[in-house]
């Protein structure tokens, strides 16, 4: 069983997604292949430290939390991430996995619920979209965009248009912090009467934006 490499794992309120507001244990690994020009978790993508999967367990189990998110960086940019997954999963935790959609889930235990993340034009990162994953999500499953403009919001508009998501899926606009205001973000999903779930960013509010491990 190899290791992994882990930034943090913490205790907090879930800041994103259907579970939002719910608290949750957050499993953060290490390394991230993509620069998102907005990225807020940009301290992740070197340093951390180095446990086994025994220990990340054991670590998550002693917050006596039932839900858990793996997160990054980009969990599955390591390979024992799968392993990981599973393993929560068969310690009975309702398991969350955030990803950027730049890696194939195909790996990904069928238990895990999956947010993928597609990629915007104006993270500078949208040609690293692996669009296999739509094939692979499952119904229970979301998609999450993360908005910074007009133009990030119609390509997520058309996106979800053209893969019919919205009908299959839970989708999330989330706007890019101090970059797109919350009001501008809702008044474009009313006046297209998207079947979007619009979300901020909670912890942020909560805890402030600067702060990690929250």
């Amino acid at each position: 069983m190899g290791a992994l490499r882990i930034t943090e794992i913490f205790h907090s309120i879930q800041g994103e997604s259907s579970r939002i507001g719910v608290p949750c244990v957050f499993v953060r690994l290490t390394g991230c292949p993509l620069r998102c020009v907005w990225c807020d978790t940009a301290y992740a993508f070197q340093g951390g430290r180095t446990m086994t999967e025994d220990e990340v367990v054991e670590a998550v189990r002693d917050f006596g939390c039932p839900l858990v998110e793996v997160t990054g960086g980009e969990p599955l940019s390591q390979t024992e991430c799968p392993s990981l997954l599973r393993r929560l999963a068969d310690e009975g935790f309702e398991v969350l996995l955030e990803t950027s959609g730049a890696v194939s889930i195909e790996p990904v235990d069928a238990r895990v619920k999956i947010v993928l993340d597609l990629k915007c034009p104006d993270s500078g990162e949208s040609a690293r979209n692996h669009w296999d994953n739509l094939s692979l999500v499952k119904p229970e499953d979301e998609i999450k965009f993360v908005i910074a403009s007009r133009r990030d919001y119609e390509w997520a508009r058309e996106t979800c248009r053209e893969h019919q998501l919205a009908a299959h899926h839970e989708v999330l606009f989330s706007p890019v912090w101090d970059a797109l205001e919350f009001s501008e973000l809702a008044s474009w999903i009313l006046a297209d009467r998207l079947a979007v779930r619009m979300q901020v960013q909670l912890h942020k509010i909560v805890y402030g934006p600067e702060e990690t491990g929250v």
